[in-house]
């Protein structure tokens, strides 16, 4: 069984490991315009990185709406994927491919 599902909305994807997941999420789906400052980025794992690296805690609630619920939900998905990604792969399977 698939350890990892894709968490876009409306999307089933089921993929056997973290890098096969933000790969599809990078070239399967349409692309987030950040709320915050309009910044557009891949959807999913990327849309997370950007709102928590880039831009506070604060700024990500007020401009999505958000509370401590969905704010820790993502910190966590940040910070598995992270532990768990070879993001160097990622990154450079995503270049061949011309989606970076």
């Amino acid at each position: 069984m698939a350890r990892w599902k894709c968490g876009v909305e409306g999307c089933g994807g089921r993929f056997e490991d973290v890098e096969s997941v933000i790969i599809h999420q990078t070239t399967e789906h349409e692309r987030h315009e950040c709320k915050v400052c309009g910044t557009i980025v891949p959807e999913g794992y990327f849309a997370i990185r950007h709102a928590f690296d880039e831009h506070t805690r604060a700024e990500f609630v007020r401009a999505y709406e958000a509370d401590s619920t969905a704010v820790r939900i993502r910190e966590d998905i940040k910070d598995t994927v992270e532990s768990e990604a070879d993001l160097n792969s990622v990154v450079q399977t995503l270049r061949e491919k011309g989606a970076l």
